[in-house]
Protein backbone atom coordinates (compact mmCIF):
# COMPACT_ATOMS: atom_id res chain seq x y z
CA UNK A 1 0.00 0.00 0.00
CA UNK A 2 1.16 3.52 -0.81
CA UNK A 3 0.21 6.51 1.33
CA UNK A 4 -1.00 9.77 -0.17
CA UNK A 5 0.84 12.57 1.62
CA UNK A 6 -0.74 15.52 -0.17
CA UNK A 7 -3.91 16.05 -2.17
CA UNK A 8 -5.02 19.21 -3.98
CA UNK A 9 -7.53 20.19 -6.63
CA UNK A 10 -5.87 22.46 -9.19
CA UNK A 11 -9.21 23.25 -10.81
CA UNK A 12 -12.66 21.60 -10.75
CA UNK A 13 -11.56 18.77 -13.06
CA UNK A 14 -7.84 18.34 -12.27
CA UNK A 15 -6.31 16.97 -9.07
CA UNK A 16 -2.76 16.51 -7.80
CA UNK A 17 -1.61 13.83 -5.38
CA UNK A 18 1.79 13.18 -3.86
CA UNK A 19 2.51 9.57 -2.92
CA UNK A 20 5.12 7.96 -0.69
CA UNK A 21 7.02 5.68 -3.06
CA UNK A 22 10.74 5.87 -2.15
CA UNK A 23 11.92 3.16 -4.55
CA UNK A 24 10.21 4.88 -7.47
CA UNK A 25 11.40 8.34 -6.41
CA UNK A 26 14.97 7.06 -6.22
CA UNK A 27 15.13 6.16 -9.92
CA UNK A 28 12.46 8.15 -11.76
CA UNK A 29 13.57 10.58 -14.48
CA UNK A 30 11.68 13.18 -16.56
CA UNK A 31 9.53 11.54 -19.22
CA UNK A 32 8.93 8.29 -17.35
CA UNK A 33 5.61 7.13 -15.96
CA UNK A 34 4.04 4.97 -13.28
CA UNK A 35 1.05 2.65 -13.27
CA UNK A 36 -1.23 2.71 -10.25
CA UNK A 37 -4.23 0.80 -8.97
CA UNK A 38 -6.59 2.63 -6.63
CA UNK A 39 -7.66 -0.66 -5.02
CA UNK A 40 -6.86 -4.34 -5.44
CA UNK A 41 -9.70 -4.89 -7.93
CA UNK A 42 -9.25 -1.65 -9.82
CA UNK A 43 -7.91 -1.08 -13.31
CA UNK A 44 -4.24 -0.33 -13.96
CA UNK A 45 -3.89 3.28 -15.06
CA UNK A 46 -0.69 4.95 -16.34
CA UNK A 47 0.29 8.47 -15.26
CA UNK A 48 3.34 10.38 -16.39
CA UNK A 49 5.12 11.73 -13.33
CA UNK A 50 4.69 15.47 -12.77
CA UNK A 51 7.37 15.81 -10.09
CA UNK A 52 9.42 13.84 -7.58
CA UNK A 53 11.51 14.37 -4.46
CA UNK A 54 14.28 11.84 -3.98
CA UNK A 55 15.07 12.97 -0.42
CA UNK A 56 11.47 12.72 0.77
CA UNK A 57 10.83 9.60 -1.31
CA UNK A 58 7.70 11.03 -2.89
CA UNK A 59 6.26 11.10 -6.40
CA UNK A 60 3.63 13.54 -7.65
CA UNK A 61 1.06 12.85 -10.35
CA UNK A 62 -1.55 15.20 -11.77
CA UNK A 63 -4.67 13.79 -13.39
CA UNK A 64 -7.92 14.85 -15.00
CA UNK A 65 -11.12 13.49 -13.49
CA UNK A 66 -12.71 11.98 -16.57
CA UNK A 67 -13.39 8.30 -15.89
CA UNK A 68 -14.45 5.91 -13.16
CA UNK A 69 -10.92 5.24 -11.90
CA UNK A 70 -9.90 8.89 -11.75
CA UNK A 71 -13.16 9.63 -9.92
CA UNK A 72 -12.21 7.03 -7.30
CA UNK A 73 -8.71 8.46 -7.07
CA UNK A 74 -10.08 11.99 -6.67
CA UNK A 75 -12.16 10.78 -3.72
CA UNK A 76 -8.98 9.89 -1.82
CA UNK A 77 -7.60 12.27 0.80
CA UNK A 78 -4.18 12.91 2.30
CA UNK A 79 -3.46 9.99 4.62
CA UNK A 80 -5.40 7.49 2.52
CA UNK A 81 -3.71 4.64 0.70
CA UNK A 82 -3.73 3.32 -2.85
CA UNK A 83 -3.09 -0.33 -3.62
CA UNK A 84 -0.32 -0.26 -6.25
CA UNK A 85 2.15 2.30 -7.54
CA UNK A 86 4.61 0.69 -9.97
CA UNK A 87 7.52 2.33 -11.73
CA UNK A 88 9.52 3.92 -13.10
CA UNK A 89 8.35 2.71 -16.49
CA UNK A 90 9.24 3.82 -19.99
CA UNK A 91 12.38 5.54 -21.18
CA UNK A 92 13.66 8.84 -19.77
CA UNK A 93 13.59 11.72 -22.22
CA UNK A 94 16.78 12.04 -24.28
CA UNK A 95 17.29 15.78 -24.73
CA UNK A 96 20.75 15.89 -26.26
CA UNK A 97 22.84 19.04 -26.06
CA UNK A 98 20.46 21.97 -26.39
CA UNK A 99 20.78 25.65 -25.53
CA UNK A 100 17.37 27.09 -26.46
CA UNK A 101 14.21 25.05 -25.97
CA UNK A 102 10.48 25.61 -26.40
CA UNK A 103 8.35 23.46 -24.11
CA UNK A 104 4.75 23.44 -25.33
CA UNK A 105 2.03 22.14 -23.05
CA UNK A 106 -1.68 21.83 -23.73
CA UNK A 107 -4.09 21.66 -20.79
CA UNK A 108 -3.21 18.73 -18.55
CA UNK A 109 -0.14 18.16 -20.73
CA UNK A 110 1.45 21.06 -18.83
CA UNK A 111 1.78 18.72 -15.85
CA UNK A 112 3.98 16.46 -17.95
CA UNK A 113 5.80 19.30 -19.67
CA UNK A 114 6.72 20.85 -16.32
CA UNK A 115 9.35 18.26 -15.24
CA UNK A 116 10.91 18.44 -18.72
CA UNK A 117 11.25 22.20 -18.44
CA UNK A 118 12.50 21.92 -14.87
CA UNK A 119 15.23 19.49 -15.88
CA UNK A 120 16.43 21.58 -18.82
CA UNK A 121 16.28 24.82 -16.84
CA UNK A 122 18.41 23.19 -14.14
CA UNK A 123 20.96 22.21 -16.81
CA UNK A 124 21.32 25.83 -17.90
CA UNK A 125 19.25 25.79 -21.09
CA UNK A 126 17.21 28.83 -22.11
CA UNK A 127 13.66 27.57 -21.66
CA UNK A 128 10.50 29.15 -23.04
CA UNK A 129 7.23 27.54 -21.95
CA UNK A 130 4.08 27.96 -24.02
CA UNK A 131 1.08 26.74 -22.05
CA UNK A 132 -2.34 26.56 -23.68
CA UNK A 133 -5.73 26.26 -21.99
CA UNK A 134 -9.37 26.63 -23.01
CA UNK A 135 -10.00 29.42 -20.52
CA UNK A 136 -8.75 31.13 -17.38
CA UNK A 137 -10.48 28.70 -15.00
CA UNK A 138 -8.48 25.76 -16.35
CA UNK A 139 -5.00 27.28 -15.97
CA UNK A 140 -2.73 25.10 -13.79
CA UNK A 141 0.86 25.24 -12.50
CA UNK A 142 1.42 28.86 -13.50
CA UNK A 143 3.80 29.70 -10.66
CA UNK A 144 5.63 26.39 -10.97
CA UNK A 145 6.20 26.91 -14.70
CA UNK A 146 7.36 30.50 -14.15
CA UNK A 147 10.01 29.22 -11.75
CA UNK A 148 11.58 26.86 -14.33
CA UNK A 149 11.50 29.04 -17.45
CA UNK A 150 13.01 32.23 -18.78
CA UNK A 151 9.70 33.12 -20.43
CA UNK A 152 6.23 31.74 -19.76
CA UNK A 153 3.58 32.40 -22.38
CA UNK A 154 0.01 31.44 -21.50
CA UNK A 155 -2.61 31.26 -24.24
CA UNK A 156 -6.34 30.68 -23.91
CA UNK A 157 -8.83 29.80 -26.61
CA UNK A 158 -11.25 32.52 -25.51
CA UNK A 159 -8.71 35.16 -24.51
CA UNK A 160 -9.86 35.18 -20.86
CA UNK A 161 -6.23 34.96 -19.69
CA UNK A 162 -2.84 35.52 -21.27
CA UNK A 163 -2.90 35.77 -25.05
CA UNK A 164 -5.90 34.75 -27.11
CA UNK A 165 -5.07 32.02 -29.57
CA UNK A 166 -3.43 28.63 -29.89
CA UNK A 167 -0.03 27.42 -28.76
CA UNK A 168 0.89 26.90 -32.41
CA UNK A 169 0.33 30.61 -33.10
CA UNK A 170 2.71 31.58 -30.29
CA UNK A 171 5.35 29.04 -31.27
CA UNK A 172 5.30 30.27 -34.86
CA UNK A 173 5.68 33.92 -33.83
CA UNK A 174 8.62 33.12 -31.54
CA UNK A 175 10.34 30.88 -34.11
CA UNK A 176 10.14 33.62 -36.71
CA UNK A 177 12.69 35.66 -34.77
CA UNK A 178 14.96 32.79 -33.66
CA UNK A 179 14.60 29.05 -34.12
CA UNK A 180 14.80 26.68 -31.17
CA UNK A 181 17.32 23.86 -30.83
CA UNK A 182 14.46 21.66 -29.66
CA UNK A 183 10.70 21.75 -29.27
CA UNK A 184 8.98 19.53 -26.70
CA UNK A 185 5.21 19.17 -27.15
CA UNK A 186 2.93 17.43 -24.65
CA UNK A 187 -0.85 17.58 -24.67
CA UNK A 188 -3.83 16.38 -26.70
CA UNK A 189 -2.80 14.39 -29.77
CA UNK A 190 -4.40 16.90 -32.13
CA UNK A 191 -2.38 19.70 -30.51
CA UNK A 192 0.89 17.78 -30.84
CA UNK A 193 0.08 17.05 -34.47
CA UNK A 194 -0.15 20.73 -35.33
CA UNK A 195 2.81 21.75 -33.16
CA UNK A 196 4.82 19.23 -35.17
CA UNK A 197 3.72 20.96 -38.37
CA UNK A 198 5.05 24.28 -37.07
CA UNK A 199 8.32 22.66 -35.99
CA UNK A 200 8.64 21.10 -39.46
CA UNK A 201 7.92 24.47 -41.07
CA UNK A 202 10.90 26.00 -39.25
CA UNK A 203 13.11 22.91 -39.46
CA UNK A 204 13.20 22.41 -35.67
CA UNK A 205 13.59 19.01 -33.96
CA UNK A 206 10.60 18.02 -31.83
CA UNK A 207 9.93 15.48 -29.10
CA UNK A 208 6.35 14.46 -28.31
CA UNK A 209 5.01 12.40 -25.41
CA UNK A 210 2.40 9.91 -26.63
CA UNK A 211 -0.62 8.70 -24.67
CA UNK A 212 -2.03 5.56 -26.31
CA UNK A 213 -4.25 3.06 -24.55
CA UNK A 214 -2.02 1.07 -22.18
CA UNK A 215 -2.56 -1.99 -19.98
CA UNK A 216 0.49 -3.77 -18.60
CA UNK A 217 3.16 -1.15 -19.24
CA UNK A 218 5.85 -3.73 -19.95
CA UNK A 219 5.45 -4.32 -23.69
CA UNK A 220 3.63 -7.66 -23.44
CA UNK A 221 0.03 -6.74 -24.30
CA UNK A 222 0.70 -4.60 -27.38
CA UNK A 223 -2.18 -2.21 -26.66
CA UNK A 224 0.06 0.86 -26.63
CA UNK A 225 1.39 0.30 -30.13
CA UNK A 226 2.01 3.42 -32.17
CA UNK A 227 3.34 3.96 -35.67
CA UNK A 228 6.67 5.77 -35.69
CA UNK A 229 8.74 6.11 -38.86
CA UNK A 230 6.38 3.62 -40.49
CA UNK A 231 7.11 0.94 -37.90
CA UNK A 232 5.20 -0.38 -34.89
CA UNK A 233 6.57 0.83 -31.58
CA UNK A 234 5.30 0.33 -28.04
CA UNK A 235 4.92 3.53 -26.04
CA UNK A 236 5.46 1.75 -22.72
CA UNK A 237 8.94 0.44 -23.50
CA UNK A 238 10.09 2.40 -26.56
CA UNK A 239 8.64 5.70 -25.32
CA UNK A 240 6.51 7.44 -24.27
CA UNK A 241 8.67 10.12 -25.95
CA UNK A 242 9.30 9.96 -29.69
CA UNK A 243 10.60 12.06 -32.55
CA UNK A 244 7.48 14.02 -33.44
CA UNK A 245 8.44 14.23 -37.11
CA UNK A 246 8.11 10.45 -37.37
CA UNK A 247 4.81 9.89 -35.52
CA UNK A 248 1.58 8.86 -37.28
CA UNK A 249 -0.77 11.07 -35.25
CA UNK A 250 -3.91 10.10 -37.20
CA UNK A 251 -3.60 6.40 -36.36
CA UNK A 252 -2.99 7.27 -32.70
CA UNK A 253 -6.14 9.42 -32.54
CA UNK A 254 -8.15 6.62 -34.10
CA UNK A 255 -6.92 4.01 -31.61
CA UNK A 256 -7.51 6.30 -28.64
CA UNK A 257 -11.21 6.50 -29.52
CA UNK A 258 -11.68 2.72 -29.36
CA UNK A 259 -13.12 2.56 -25.83
CA UNK A 260 -14.91 5.90 -25.57
CA UNK A 261 -18.33 4.26 -25.22
CA UNK A 262 -17.12 1.73 -22.63
CA UNK A 263 -15.57 4.52 -20.56
CA UNK A 264 -18.77 6.55 -20.75
CA UNK A 265 -20.70 3.55 -19.40
CA UNK A 266 -18.18 3.07 -16.57
CA UNK A 267 -18.59 6.71 -15.55
CA UNK A 268 -22.37 6.35 -15.50
CA UNK A 269 -22.14 3.21 -13.35
CA UNK A 270 -19.83 5.00 -10.92
CA UNK A 271 -22.13 8.01 -10.61
CA UNK A 272 -25.31 6.03 -10.22
CA UNK A 273 -24.10 4.46 -6.96
CA UNK A 274 -23.98 7.82 -5.19
CA UNK A 275 -26.73 7.92 -2.58
CA UNK A 276 -28.12 4.51 -3.51
CA UNK A 277 -28.94 1.87 -0.91
CA UNK A 278 -29.66 -1.06 -3.21
CA UNK A 279 -26.05 -2.14 -3.70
Amino acid sequence: MYRITEKEFLNPTVAKITVEAPLVAKKIEPGQFIILMVDEKGERVPFTVADFDREKGTVTVIFQIVGATTMKLADKRAGDFIAQFAGPLGRPTEFGEVKRVAVVGGGLGCAIAYPQAKHLFGKGAEVDIIAGFKNRDLVILEEEMKAVSHNLYITTDDGSYGEKGLVTDKLRSLAESEKYDLVIAIGPVIMMKFVEKVAREFDMPIIVSLNPIMIDGTGMCGCCRVIVDGKVRFACVDGPDFDGHQVDFDSLMSRNRAYVEAERKAVEDHKCRIGRTDR
